[in-house]
């Protein structure tokens, strides 16, 4: 049988009246919004995918999109009409026209898909306004804007959702599976990281004067505009949430347990400089760049229930991707690098388990119940779950599972990295951004099988 992810609201909107949820974690089966308004800020590679997957649903309309490159709006538009929507109003004319999107009244959710220092000015704005904010990752770059996000969500009582989606890979979610039904008992240790070799991302331009892709910055296309430039200024892990995100779940972080400190170490830049080289001779003006960001950035964090996490940042260097993920408990560990699983008393002393029957066996409720209308949608199906998420609870007008909290921790760890690295691998303290609640709030993510 063939599935069409466009028919999935019409099978699961009334079941989803009926499933039984958990009082404990603050979700709400009873809809408030049968079909919700939409607007779009950031019309790029990401914010394209986040629209594509949005109309594939029949229990939303997109009112407004917003970008500052007109080719984008025009794409954009495009894909709104095939869907068999009317087109949306437009902005986009300067860099604060988003604004002029986000008084339009009707409109009750806002995706934000834009470069990352217009991350957090433009959620702060978005629940201002009183909209419902989905915002991509990192949501912050300071722990100013950590703050931002926070007090802005506690003096408006507007949600914000961090839109992370590798919390809602299949065998991520699996493990989360695991950890929740305790197979590896008591947890002590994680791994995680972004480990990804992005040279030809940060450097994107189809002129090459050069003879070489090297160009970033207003002669680039793309991300290569504003995210290389993070490269030449910062020294920190600029990308973290990747891999923090679903081990801060496992980690009952924020609800139950909170990140107490960090220390950080960077290597020696060497990637950028070489990668430019090779690609346009020592000539080349990029050639001279000094780069800031070292091509490792290892981070150490320690939590108040006495776990420790390693964040590994490696994107400057040839390698495969991976995000290394280790989770570790007293009865035994998953390691996504290896595909590999052991557990004490099941497995053969001393032997890993490859991880695929474990993760088949404890596949997650919502992956079984939604991997046909996931396909296709992004990412392995990830993007389909993460987008589901946000607009469930934005219906519902209830606390996303990944809230403000959640992207101001995750966040923190750029600036704090910054800050180790510069004072030789310093400790660095993590505020607590929610002033002590951590100790009640309960896990919410894994034990809802509805989004």
């Amino acid at each position: 049988m063939k599935y069409n992810r466009r028919n999935f609201i019409k099978t699961t909107a009334l079941a989803g009246l009926g499933i039984s949820l958990f009082p404990m974690n603050g979700f709400s089966s009873q809809l408030k919004k049968e079909k919700l308004k939409l607007g779009f800020i950031g019309l790029g590679l990401r914010g394209e995918n986040h629209l594509e997957n949005a109309l594939q649903r029949t229990d939303i309309e997109i009112v407004a999109i917003c970008d500052t490159d007109p080719e984008r709006i025009k794409i954009a538009q495009d894909l709104i009409v095939k869907a068999g929507m009317k087109k949306a109003k437009e902005f986009g004319s300067n860099e604060y026209d988003y604004r002029n999107l986000l008084a339009i009244k009707e409109i009750d959710a806002v995706v934000i898909s834009t470069p990352w220092l217009w991350h957090t000015p433009m959620s702060v704005d978005s629940m201002r306004a009183g909209k419902y904010t989905g915002v991509e990752v990192s949501a912050a770059m300071t722990l100013e804007e950590c703050w931002d996000l926070v007090n802005t969500h506690e003096q408006t009582g507007s949600q914000l959702m961090i839109l992370e989606n590798v919390n809602y890979r299949r065998d991520v979610m699996a493990v989360l599976n695991m950890v929740r039904k305790n197979i590896f008992g008591e947890l002590v240790h994680f791994r995680c990281g972004y480990q990804h070799d992005l040279r030809e991302v940060k450097f994107n331009n189809g002129l090459q004067p050069y003879g070489g892709g090297v160009e970033f910055g207003e002669k680039a296309t793309s991300e290569a505009k504003w995210r290389t430039l993070h490269s030449l200024k910062r020294n920190a892990d600029l990308y973290p949430t990747h891999g923090l995100g679903p081990v801060a779940v496992y980690a009952d972080i924020n609800r139950g347990n909170r990140f107490l400190s960090l220390t950080s170490h960077a290597t020696k830049s060497r990637g950028l400089n070489e990668y430019i080289v090779k690609q346009a001779g020592e000539a080349h003006p990029n050639a001279k760049l000094r780069w800031k960001l070292g091509d490792v950035v290892t981070t150490t964090i320690n939590t108040y229930n006495g776990e420790t996490i390693i964040i590994t940042h490696d994107t400057n260097l040839p390698r495969p991707y991976s995000l290394g993920f280790r989770v570790q408990g007293v009865n035994g560990l998953w390691e996504d690098d290896g595909n590999r699983i052991y557990v004490e008393g099941k497995s053969k002393p001393h032997r890993w388990d490859e991880a695929s029957a474990w993760l088949k066996e404890h596949d997650h409720p919502l992956w079984k119940r939604y991997e046909n209308q996931a396909t296709g949608s992004g990412h392995g199906g990830m993007d389909f779950f993460v987008l589901n998420a946000f607009i469930e609870s934005a219906k519902r007008e209830i606390a996303p599972p990944l809230d403000a909290y959640d992207a101001a921790a995750w966040s923190a760890v750029t600036p704090l990295s910054e800050q180790s690295i510069q004072n030789n691998g310093e400790p660095q303290d993590f505020p607590d951004f929610t002033r002590g609640k951590w100790i009640d709030r309960k896990p919410i993510m894994g034990f809802n099988d509805e989004f």
